[in-house]
């Protein structure tokens, strides 16, 4: 019995494909020679079998089609993968599989009804297709005549929504946006869930741009599991002309997913159009991580100060200390450019470090040398996992030792994800900051990701409205509505509120009859080098209060 083994052998391998409907295929470029072996008759390709040349696989396949087949046939770097739908004449439509062997002179793979990759072409959270098949259709789109759009769309800090409300949680977002989608456009359109947080649709151009249609339907509120979600989204969007001409899918879909990468710079729920200078972008990022080592040490990363204003009086109350990287080459440098590169390189505790002490310091400065500066603080945003730093709350003791701060000059701001992360031990770690002489801020609150259930259980002394809601909340009744909930969740905690992205006085007037306390944004001033921050202290007591842009277009 031991040697009783099943050997595989050629008769049965090709009973096991022909009574599955599949078909091996074999390409050998410099011999013209296509072979099949397997369900060759079944799938209407009896013709080419066993074996037939390039042009005999030209000539059965649609003339519509047969730009397609070039995609089996041309030669590709060894390891490249092969996706085709192809219609054959007399028969139905077919998927071709594969990839080019090592040697790069031969391909392998199965051919297949469409039928038979059904399942596996849909992306199982969403019901759309997935990457591959979204490629692989918009490749055979793109033969027909005609103008389409093509847009990506990524869900901004899905990583947030997944800590604070669990993956299933945030997995039930994913599948509600893909519902909202797959109604927005017509039954024609291609849609598709084309990585964790990316959606993407192909359509027909109109009057109405697919990327407007596609931010309106998907940037509705949500409500998942007793949680209030805002999405937003960074959009990508790439024009292509259809026809004999048109370019390759995957080129498309690669260009505007760049051009997503470009949206995001701009901040949350920023859009950006495909254009030639995003291309010298990828090989920017490589140079800019190179100098970003070892850029602290060098001093060229310093803190930048954005005015806090009460809003009542115009007033300064403090600062916000905003990192900008002061490059050698490239001048100064918003954190968009670089605080990503230092996410992925392990840099965002030591330059959260250096950000409290400098700006503490300099705080301490100012109170020494202003008198009229004593009542001002300074704030520094806490990075994702900051929190956790085993040594925060001992920096936090010794930095107010060597500066001489009273309690609560220092505030510390915290995300809402990091908090929801682990509710239980922010409120030890929070705690700890508290007793140790730090303020406490919970910033961009309002995305909805928290539970209110816990606001009340921590030590926070003011929550910072993110500034999107606060730009939109002129057109977007939505926004608005949020604006007013957490200006009054604010005053029934007795916490002050901070309204960031004031753009002009309208905005400040608005706020202020919400009955918010202090706003910041460029209506009063971008974030400021030390020796302009201090110019503004100057002036904004000399003439009693902070000027207030009647108009503006940034926050």
């Amino acid at each position: 019995m031991a040697n009783d083994r099943w050997i595989w052998d050629a008769t049965a391998t090709l009973e096991a494909l022909g009574a599955a409907d599949v078909a091996l295929w074999f390409w050998e470029p410099e011999l013209d020679r296509l072979r099949l072996n397997g369900a060759s008759r079944a799938l209407g390709l009896g013709p080419l079998a066993p074996e037939c040349s390039s042009a005999a696989l030209r000539a059965l396949a649609l003339p519509q089609d047969r730009a397609l087949a070039e995609d089996i046939l041309h030669l590709q770097e060894p390891g490249t993968e092969i996706a085709v739908r192809l219609r054959m004449r007399g028969a139905g439509v077919c998927i071709w599989r594969g990839v080019w062997l090592e040697d790069g002179v031969r391909a392998a793979g199965v051919v297949a009804p469409e039928t038979k990759f059904a399942a596996s072409d849909l992306d199982g959270l969403t019901g759309l297709l997935d990457r591959r098949s979204f490629i692989l259709r918009a490749r055979e789109r793109l033969q027909q005549p005609g103008a389409h759009d093509l847009v990506v769309a990524d869900l901004d800090r899905l990583r947030r929504l997944n800590e604070a409300l669990g993956h299933e949680r945030a997995d039930l977002v994913l599948a509600a946006l893909g519902s909202r989608l797959a109604a927005a456009f017509p039954l024609n359109a291609l849609l598709a869930r084309i990585g964790e947080d990316e959606f993407a649709v192909l359509t027909a151009q109109t009057h109405i741009p697919a990327a407007e249609t596609l931010r309106a339907a998907l940037e509705q509120p949500l409500r998942i599991a007793g949680f209030d979600i805002h999405p937003t989204l960074s959009v990508g969007a790439v024009q292509a002309q259809g026809g004999a001409e048109a370019q390759e899918a995957a080129e498309l879909l690669r260009r505007a997913e760049l051009a997503v990468e470009s949206a995001k710079s701009g901040g949350r729920g920023g859009a950006a159009a495909y254009g030639r200078g995003l291309e010298s972008d990828g090989l920017s990022r490589l140079a800019l991580e190179a100098d970003l080592r070892g850029a602290i040490g060098r001093g060229e990363l310093v803190p930048y100060y954005q005015p806090i204003v009460r809003l009542a009086t115009g007033a300064l109350s403090g600062f916000e200390a905003l990192v900008r990287w002061r490059h050698p080459r490239r001048g100064l440098l918003a954190p968009d450019q670089f605080l990503p590169a230092c996410e992925e390189m392990g840099l965002m505790s030591e330059l959260g470090a250096m950000m409290m002490r400098q700006a503490a310091s300099q705080l301490a400065a100012w109170r020494i040398n202003h008198r009229a500066a004593g009542e001002l603080t300074v704030a520094v945003n806490l990075s994702t996992g900051e929190i956790d730093r085993p040594d925060l709350v001992s920096d936090v003791e010794a930095i107010r030792r060597e500066t001489g701060l009273p309690p609560g000059g220092l505030k510390l701001e915290v995300t809402e994800g990091d908090v929801m992360r682990d509710p239980d031990r922010a409120c030890i770690v929070l705690g700890e900051l508290r007793d140790a002489g730090a303020a406490l801020a919970l910033d961009d609150f309002g995305t909805g990701f928290s539970s209110l259930s816990y606001l009340t259980r921590l030590p926070f002394d003011t929550l910072k409205i993110d500034r999107y809601f606060v730009r939109t909340m002129a057109t977007n009744e939505g926004s608005a509505k949020i604006v007013s909930s957490v200006v009054k969740l604010g005053q029934d905690l007795a916490l002050e509120v901070v309204a960031e992205g004031v753009e002009n006085a309208g905005m400040a007037r608005q706020l202020l009859s919400l009955g918010c306390d202090y706003g910041q944004g460029f209506g009063y001033a971008p974030a400021l080098s030390p020796q302009e921050a201090e110019v503004y202290l100057n002036e904004s007591y000399v003439d009693g209060a902070a000027p207030v842009k009647a108009r503006g277009s940034r926050g």
